[in-house]
């Protein structure tokens, strides 16, 4: 087959090879030359280079008319292209999944209505306009969030401590949001309830609307407190039949068929209240400890069922050491203009026999302006090996109770330097 692949993840992180023989196909990578950058010198495709100054979906178009050719399946497992290339194969006339299903995985408040209407509980949620026209008064009391349609790595989202704090902050543009404080883009937020309780991730492989791989993990920390500096981190549970059910019956509701999935959930006094889903992997290392634990390649796995070949009967049996895995992850985004010097706090933990992964970022280091979840720019990532999950959470604990981050200014670049 001719494939296109919209490239955006860094190749290490999904290892196409794996999933696509390069040498029965003819596979041509579109990004931009950073994304590109990360493809093995010698894979055997073809690397187009785009601007990456409007949309995926509109430079490949624009490329293609210039340079009709046929493609047999298009495909992205980028969380920020996957409309992208729904829209393309549209456009192309290429098979797989078309944008309007692809946009219940990815806008927050179509995804909530279809879950709702499964019968499964959700956060109640508005969209922001109409939030707004109510003038405070939603259908619920106390903590409020407020988060785009359609992000990513909790950017853009506040939790405020009741309704009318939400809107008198929107209507003042005084949020902290650049786009909404210009009084732009309010149709690209909803607001929701906040509901209090564990926060677990489902991560696993569809075909055919088939559940062929399920794995459950309950996050130490927050999403969002990660995006303001705190370490994160989760820890593997052994799913119940009634959880699976649950997965199955949500994943139905938003229309993932097929490819891998990544569902959060709240468990709001014994009863599980769903959050939000993906139908891409999940970040950090869920692929590692998802391996560890089953034997299965997710992205791998997924890349052939959207290729059309079949998965069902033939995952590798999972392995016969059935321990469960965590990972942890120490950001550095909010410390941006700091080098690193090191970590504090760490000696007991760094060469512990259960630790299976240790990536620390080298002294001095420029952390990042973003943020990211990828080793090699974070602080500190990793992986851990536990045989319950209570020790598995009790490390990680234990971990970010104990470490510290040292830093000092960061030297200057051309731009910052002020002239003699």
């Amino acid at each position: 087959m001719k494939i296109l692949v919209l490239h955006r993840v860094p190749y290490f992180k999904i290892e196409y090879h794996r999933g696509i023989s390069h040498d029965r196909h003819d596979v041509t990578y579109f990004g931009t030359d950073r994304a590109l950058a990360t493809l093995p010198p010698h894979l055997r495709c073809e690397r187009v280079s785009r601007q990456g100054l409007r949309t995926a979906f509109e430079e490949a178009r624009d490329w293609l008319a210039h340079r009709p050719r046929h493609f047999d399946r298009v495909i992205s497992v980028s969380e920020y292209e996957l409309l992208d290339a729904a829209l393309l194969r549209e456009h192309l006339g290429v098979p797989g999944a078309p944008a309007d299903q692809v946009a219940l995985a990815r806008d927050k408040v179509l995804m909530k209505q279809a879950v709702e209407g499964a019968g499964l509980r959700v956060p109640r949620f508005l969209p922001l306009p109409r939030f707004l026209d109510l003038a405070g008064g939603a259908p619920w009391e106390g903590r409020t969030v407020l988060k785009p349609h359609s992000g990513a790595s909790s950017e853009d989202v506040l939790v405020f401590d009741t309704p009318r704090q939400a809107v008198e902050a929107v209507t003042a543009r005084r949020t902290g949001v650049p786009r909404l404080d210009a009084g732009e883009d309010l149709a690209d937020f909803e607001v929701e309830e906040f509901v209090s309780g564990p926060i677990r991730h489902f991560d696993g492989l569809v075909q055919g609307g088939e559940l062929l791989v399920l794995t459950a993990s309950e996050y130490i920390g927050t999403c969002l407190q990660y995006a303001q500096g705190s370490p994160l981190g989760s820890f593997q549970l052994i799913p119940s039949q009634e959880e699976r059910a649950w997965v199955a019956r949500a994943l139905a509701a938003v229309r993932i068929e097929d490819g891998s999935f990544h569902l959060e959930a709240i468990v709001h006094r014994g009863e599980t209240v769903f959050l939000e889903v993906g139908n891409r992997v999940g970040g950090a290392d869920v692929v590692a400890t998802v391996e560890l634990a089953t034997g299965v390649h997710l992205p791998s796995y997924e890349l052939r069922a959207l290729l059309g070949e079949r998965v069902t009967g033939t995952l590798p049996e999972p392995p016969a050491d059935r321990r469960l895995y965590g990972w942890f992850v120490c950001p550095g985004h909010h410390l941006a203009g700091q080098e690193f010097q090191g970590l504090d706090g760490t000696a007991a933990f760094r060469h512990h026999p259960s630790v299976i992964a240790w990536n620390e970022l080298p002294p001095g280091s420029p952390l990042p302006r973003h943020i990211t979840y990828q080793s090699g720019e974070t602080v500190l990532a990793g992986i851990v090996a536990s045989d319950t999950p209570e020790d598995g959470r009790r490390w990680i604990t234990d971990l970010f109770a104990s470490l510290s981050v040292r830093t000092r200014p960061g030297a200057r670049t051309a731009s910052e330097q002020v002239p003699a």
